[in-house]
């Protein structure tokens, strides 16, 4: 399913589309260098198709433009994916990156919660480590899942951000892999 959204603040102005139905193609400009290369990775191993076009203002921070492009998407995947039927909704994965091994467990619920245990500090080029939670909290919320992304080991911090993208992407492939047998995939009758 493709989906398009829009956000304008005062602090950013947002245009996403995002096909869950993809192949991992991206269109990633936010102004924001690392953050962009961390979008393409995510949409490669999600194998989303994703455009993010963000203005925002990068002259006193990232952190907006960071966090809102998380909230756009978090609202354009609740929309491509709810309600959720013929998927296998829970998955888990684990992804290196030399040193740097991040895990990833999910589950497509419906009821937004995010455990995040990577304890790294500093920056990345530009890039505030801390800005990779803010994005993480906002998808994950405004998505509508519930996640646990620990880091299991690292030193590098690129590595071990780039590491968190990798795993949540993939987690969120294989949790909406094609399952016709699973019907609602709840007890509840309901997602």
């Amino acid at each position: 399913m493709s989906v398009e959204k829009r956000r304008v603040t005062k602090e950013t102005k947002i245009v996403l589309k995002l096909d869950v139905d993809g192949c991992g193609e991206s269109k990633i400009s936010t102004g924001v260098g690392f953050f962009d290369h961390m979008l393409e990775s995510f949409s490669k191993h999600a194998l989303f198709d994703l455009e993010v076009a963000c203005e925002g203002d990068i002259h006193v921070d990232d952190h907006h433009s960071v966090e809102d492009v998380g909230i756009v998407l978090g609202q354009a995947l609740r929309e491509a994916i709810y309600p959720l039927q013929g998927v296998e909704r829970f998955a888990n994965t684990i992804i290196v990156m030399d040193e740097a091994a991040v895990e990833c467990a999910m589950d497509l619920s419906n009821r937004p919660y995010l455990v995040y245990e990577i304890d790294v500090e500093g920056k990345v080029g530009q890039f505030d480590v801390e800005l990779a939670e803010e994005f993480f909290k906002a998808l994950t919320f405004n998505a509508g899942l519930t996640v646990h992304l620990s880091m299991l080991r690292g030193k590098n911090r690129h590595h071990i951000v780039e590491a968190a993208f990798k795993a949540y992407a993939v987690a969120l492939r294989r949790a909406l892999a094609p399952n016709p047998k699973a019907g609602v995939p709840s007890t509840k009758g309901v997602l």
